[in-house]
């Protein structure tokens, strides 16, 4: 996801997802040139044709509407300002942590909102798990932050009951295994104090996001999805709001459990 480091107006978000995703754009010229090769070079059937038109169609709908809809996300909404935070959770979270996985766009946000004595920023790359080459372009850009701390997703280096707080900004997704994401939020909740709050800020796999990203949409999880892994994770809902109609923040409190009932062993 792009820096938050942005002037307000610009199209540095929706650039950014560009040069972080260009395979997708590349292909999707590819299909652009191969359809108008067939059609101009090439005798077909009307429904060849038409086939031919309509792929042609959505390749170039989907790489314009992706970003478009990114530069509206992060360039022109108040997604990355932060501030909706403050109106979610008041404006003292306590100790927190943020997560992220080497693109860290919310933690100078986040001090300036949320002015702590106990803050923790982790970065829990881990090529094995995040494959994707785009998480591996925004790494190589990125600016890392002074104080972040290398961590393993499946051990994370926070005590028991640390933090009243953390944070998860656009980087659960980029644990595409379920039992990998579910130890992973095992271990937040082991983390976090007995009232503690688990702030999760994500795209969704829906309609809006599917209409706008075509096949990049399947690289999110669906609200189900999200909402059930917590609930295995010992968290209930809190509340949850939609920052635009293409991204969601879900917090989610961590569920007494009476011992020997935890899911999470």
């Amino acid at each position: 996801m792009p820096s938050a480091n942005r002037q307000s107006g610009s199209y540095r978000g929706a650039w950014q997802i560009f040069v972080y995703n260009w395979h997708f754009y590349a292909a999707a010229l590819v299909v652009d040139f191969s359809a108008a090769f067939l059609l101009r070079g090439f005798a077909q059937p009307p429904g060849i044709r038409i086939a031919l038109y309509f792929i042609a169609t959505l390749a170039t709908f989907w790489a314009l509407s992706s970003l478009l809809v990114s530069h509206y996300v992060y360039d022109r909404s108040p997604l990355l300002g932060w501030r909706w935070l403050q109106g979610i959770l008041g404006s003292d979270v306590g100790s927190w942590a943020n997560i992220h996985a080497g693109l860290d766009q919310s933690s100078d946000a986040l001090r300036s909102l949320f002015p702590s004595e106990h803050t923790r920023i982790l970065d829990i790359y881990t090529p094995s798990e995040m494959s994707e080459p785009s998480i591996q372009r925004a790494r190589e850009r990125s600016r890392p932050t002074w104080a972040t701390e290398k961590a393993i997703p499946s051990a994370l280096p926070l005590q028991d009951g640390e933090c009243d707080t953390i944070f998860l900004i656009f980087v659960a997704h980029e644990l595409r295994k379920r039992d990998a994401r579910l130890q992973f939020f095992c271990e937040i909740n082991r983390a976090l104090k007995p009232d503690g709050r688990l702030v999760l800020v994500e795209h969704l796999f829906d309609w809006s996001n599917l209409l706008a990203y075509g096949p990049g949409a399947l690289h999110f999880f669906s609200r189900r999805q999200w909402r059930t892994v917590c609930g295995e994770a010992e968290f209930h809902p809190v509340t949850e709001v939609g920052i635009t109609p293409f991204v969601r923040c879900f917090v989610f409190a961590k569920r007494t459990v009476p011992p020997g009932e935890n899911s999470c062993g």
